[in-house]
């Protein structure tokens, strides 16, 4: 399966100054009758797909291979619940992993917080589902990362020099920190510094502890799993700002599934084993446990006001 970069897709969050900040809405294709902000399943029968083999895809955050394994055990339950076939697919972009769901060929996947909305206004995406805590408790930070001897001490340390971000439709890695910086910092990428794009968040948090980049913006959940498996090491790393607590990753369906498969799905999530499982021995690195039930429109609110704040327009032709 050839999962290609749909290149309209890819520039749809480049930013731009705007006059004002644009509503969010979903692509013409789709139908959000019940004002829920997410794509409603066709009530036309013609148009629902049932596949015999799903394929489910994590976001492009680390090393596919070992996120392969980790996701292994719940596949095969997915696979128990859903009596299909359950396939992993390792994408290796935001744009690639939306331009698949938008082409039918993506049935399940993990999207990250800043990708989330494109992929439901563009996509068709149905998030459901989260990854949590034991109490509840869910999210991570944004932190802006440098390495001993950078000379960088504070964020307006970073003013003249280089700071790196992952991706355009990150939200930690682009969306927040560019937001906040304009806001709390009055520094703008390309006129108060030089942004770079790593790509990924372990690329960007591997380039500052081998001192490639002097800072960047990352998930901290991420280094947090990548310190864990000491990939970096805490003396590689000083961390100069912290954000507010933002949703993780948001795991959603393609809007054209057959209910009773939706539902299947969903049950697979939640009644999912975490304990002893590669899932649990992975993600408690970031201190995560469960799968909770969110919806798009209240969970993601705050990444939306993000996007409308740095001027983003979902342009999904």
């Amino acid at each position: 399966m050839n999962m290609k970069t749909l290149p309209s897709i890819a520039c749809a969050l480049l930013l731009a100054p705007l006059s004002a900040q644009a509503e969010f809405s979903l692509d013409s294709q789709y139908q959000d009758k019940d004002g829920d902000l997410i794509a409603d399943i066709p009530s036309d029968q013609s148009k629902l797909v049932d596949p015999s083999t799903l394929i489910f895809a994590y976001t492009p955050v680390e090393d596919p291979a070992v996120y392969r394994e980790v996701w292994s055990g719940f596949l095969s339950h997915l696979s128990d619940v859903t009596g299909k076939k359950v396939q992993f697919f390792p994408v290796q972009s935001n744009a690639a992993q939306i331009e698949a769901m938008r082409a039918g060929r993506l049935h399940i996947a993990g999207f990250n917080t800043g990708s989330n909305p494109l992929a439901v206004a563009c996509a068709g995406l149905r998030p459901f589902a989260m990854m949590a805590a034991e109490d509840g408790s869910f999210g991570y930070e944004m932190e802006i990362i440098t390495h001993p001897d950078s000379g960088i001490d504070s964020v307006e340390d970073i003013r003249g020099g280089e700071l790196a971000f992952t991706s355009q439709t990150s939200n930690s890695g682009f969306k927040a920190p560019s937001a906040i910086l304009k806001a709390d910092y009055n520094m703008v990428p390309g006129e108060d510094f030089e942004p770079v794009f790593s790509g990924k968040h372990d690329n960007s948090i591997l380039g500052v502890a081998n001192r490639d980049y002097p800072a960047a913006a990352i998930a901290n959940s991420v280094l947090a799993r990548m310190l864990d498996r000491d990939v970096v090491s805490k003396d590689q790393i000083e961390t100069i700002y912290t954000s507010q607590t933002f949703p993780t990753t948001a795991y959603g369906l393609a809007h054209n599934l057959k209910p009773e498969l939706q539902e299947q799905i969903k049950e697979a999530f939640f009644s999912f084993d975490w304990e002893g499982s590669a899932l649990e021995e992975e993600f408690s690195k970031s201190g995560e446990a469960q799968f909770i039930p969110i919806t798009f429109k209240e969970h993601w609110e705050v990444i939306r006001k993000i996007d409308a704040a740095n001027g983003v327009a979902y342009n999904c032709q």
